[in-house]
């Protein structure tokens, strides 16, 4: 059970404390619901963008890593379709200056056309390196485009083209920075060797001060449900053919998540899963296999990935993988492996929580989701998913209509 307590500034910024005087760091969380999917379609790429540009100088502070390590601590952050997130942690008597450097670059961004000048380089050269120089590295660009015709998860965190990132300019970052980075968009989290009282004190001297701004109010296009299979082919300068295929799944909210969750880790959970144990020990058709999904705030996609071994035809290897899904469609799930899919994500979940700066992630992540306290119930939901259960959600998502595949052939 991990405890925290929950309270809010008075600009709207939400503030979860927890509590740990076991170690001497403290961690600061700013989870911002904003992600790739909240971008215009002609101006992607910006959250990511705005991943590089927030460690660039702040109003009043130059550079945002000097004073962080002057004081002892280390930060780094993260983009998905869905949100963006920073941290940072440090020795919990330099709480403070956490909170300076936090509030500072929420308050506004130093903006000039020589840091963007910088920070647009440096994303479309990591564009080039790893989406388009990369083997394979354009896949998850297909796939996206393929599996999705409305929604905004049709596009990559890093942007859907290039030139959106090159030809960005500095009043479009700046629209996009004061409707998304703002207290009324953002969730702090505060965790390790720190105290309610102090928190509260800290959040209103550094934060409070800053403009609420508008509520962001999603309204994005729902994706149609498919109705038709797509297929395509590619050929590249790869080493092995590669074959991709994806499935439409339920949102991370919805209750049927849970035991799209369980199968894949029943098809693609390491060594003993199904798809290994059959196409890459026993038959020999994959050097490796995996199935995974995004956990999307939305409709999400349900993944099976693989490299033959060569010599295979692909054409065989889709209708391998085929068979282990029939099974999986037509018959019960045996209850001990059921029971051992459910164990290794509580392993997972209970892993995930031992160290402060996880959890601090990960109540800032259940907050964005509805409410915190997810973190601490979400396991039953987990461990109440019965075989029946994993019997109908096979036979809802592995149909053809609802399938995108793709077959990346080495030329």
């Amino acid at each position: 059970m991990i405890k925290y307590e929950r309270f809010t500034v008075s600009n709207g910024l939400k503030v979860l404390v927890h509590q740990d005087h076991s170690t001497p760091m403290a961690v600061v969380n700013v989870l911002y619901d904003v992600g790739a999917r909240d971008e215009e379609p002609t101006h992607t790429g910006f959250a990511h963008l705005f991943e590089h540009l927030m460690f660039g100088g702040s109003v009043n502070i130059p550079v945002y890593d000097e004073p962080l390590q002057v004081a002892g601590g280390e930060n780094n952050a993260y983009t998905t379709n869905d949100l963006t997130n920073y941290y940072c942690q440090l020795p919990a008597e330099n709480l403070e200056t956490a909170f300076w450097l936090e509030s500072d670059r929420m308050l506004s961004l130093a903006f000039s056309e020589k840091s963007l000048d910088v920070q647009r380089k440096v994303v479309s050269e990591e564009f080039k390196e790893h989406y388009i120089n990369k083997p394979y590295g354009d896949v998850w660009k297909i796939l996206r485009e393929l599996a999705y015709k409305q929604h905004p998860y049709r596009w990559m965190t890093i942007g859907r083209e290039l030139r959106h990132i090159e030809k960005a300019e500095l009043d479009d970052v700046k629209r996009f920075f004061f409707k998304h980075y703002t207290p009324s968009n953002a969730i702090l989290v505060v965790a390790g060797n720190v105290y309610v009282d102090q928190v509260r004190m800290l959040a209103e001297k550094w934060f409070g001060g800053i403009a609420p701004g508008l509520r962001y109010e999603r309204n994005l296009p729902g994706e149609p449900q498919q109705v038709e299979e797509r297929r395509m082919e590619v050929k590249a300068k790869v080493p092995l053919d590669a074959f991709y295929k994806t499935w439409h799944m339920s949102a991370r909210m919805d209750p049927r998540y849970y035991a799209a969750d369980l199968i894949t880790d029943m098809l693609g959970g390491g060594g003993s899963s199904r798809l290994y144990e059959s196409l890459v020990k026993d038959k020999k058709i994959f050097s490796n296999i995996d199935c995974y999904h995004f956990g999307s705030h939305d409709t999400g996609l349900l993944t099976i990935e693989g490299k033959l071994v060569r010599g295979v035809d692909i054409r065989t290897a889709e209708a391998a993988v085929e068979d282990v899904l029939e099974k999986m469609r037509t018959d019960l799930v045996e209850e001990k492996e059921l029971q051992k899919v459910k164990n290794k994500t509580e392993s997972i979940m209970a892993f995930e929580d031992m160290s402060v700066m996880s959890r601090a992630s990960s109540l800032a992540y259940y907050e964005l989701l509805g409410d915190a306290d997810l973190m601490n119930t979400e396991l039953k939901k987990y461990q109440s998913v019965t075989a029946e259960e994993i019997l109908k959600e096979c036979r809802q998502i592995f149909r053809p209509e609802n399938s995108n595949t793709l077959y990346y052939l080495s030329e």
